[in-house]
Formats: structure tokens, sequence, C-alpha cells
């Protein structure tokens, strides 16, 4: 089993920046990409920004600029550096990742979410 852990979420003024962190542990083999998508209510979870193991990166056109995904393969940990927030930033953020684990199964895992609410 693989857990994945997220933080630094709250509240923050339009303009402001943010950070959060995703940890994943557990049965690891190795973890083919990483990423973070929002949802707000009544609207579909969508993409945020990706990153692959080989740390090619891919975003959400509405986020370009703005926010940076990186990662620390050493702690099995992906970031998202959240720069000049809107209000429409306002959502659950969720971590996710794909994950070979020690019994060679490849699945994808999410993270229990995040809020992040920018007021204006």
């Amino acid at each position: 089993q693989v857990q994945l852990v997220e933080s630094g979420g709250g509240l923050v003024q339009a303009g402001g920046s943010l950070r959060l962190s995703c940890a994943a542990s557990g049965r690891i083999l190795s973890i083919n990409v990483m990423g973070w998508y929002r949802q707000t209510p009544g609207k579909q979870r969508e993409l945020v920004a990706i990153i692959t193991s080989g740390g090619t990166t891919n975003y959400a056109d509405s986020v370009k600029g703005r926010f940076t995904i990186s990662k620390d393969d050493a702690k099995n940990t992906v970031y998202l550096q959240m720069n000049s927030l809107r209000p429409e930033d306002t959502a659950v953020y969720y971590c996710n990742a794909n994950v070979w684990d020690i019994s060679r199964r490849y699945q994808g895992y999410w993270g229990q979410g995040t809020q992040v609410t920018v007021s204006s």
C-alpha cells in the first residue's frame, strides 16, 4: 500500500503565495509521475501540474508562469509553489502519484486533499 500525505494549504490574500507538499510512503519501488489536481464544488477534478520521473513538467494554461512543480526524489516528495494567487485558484488540491510498488503493480494513488482559499 502507498500513502500520500499533503500539507501546506490555507487561506491567503490575492497576490500571495503558498507552497504545497506531498510525501509518498509505503511499498514503493519507483514513482513514474507525480502531480497536483484541484477541484471545486460541482466541477470535475482538473490537472494543475505534473512532473515525470525524468523531470519533465506540464502545467494547466491557467497556472503557467505562476505555479512551479518540483520534486525531491530522495524524499518521494512533490511540491507546488503557487505565486500570484487569484480567487479563482480557490479549490481543494489533490496530490496524485503513479507508482510501481514492490509487488511490481502499477497503480495511481490520491492524497486526501488540502484546501486552498484565496480571498479577494
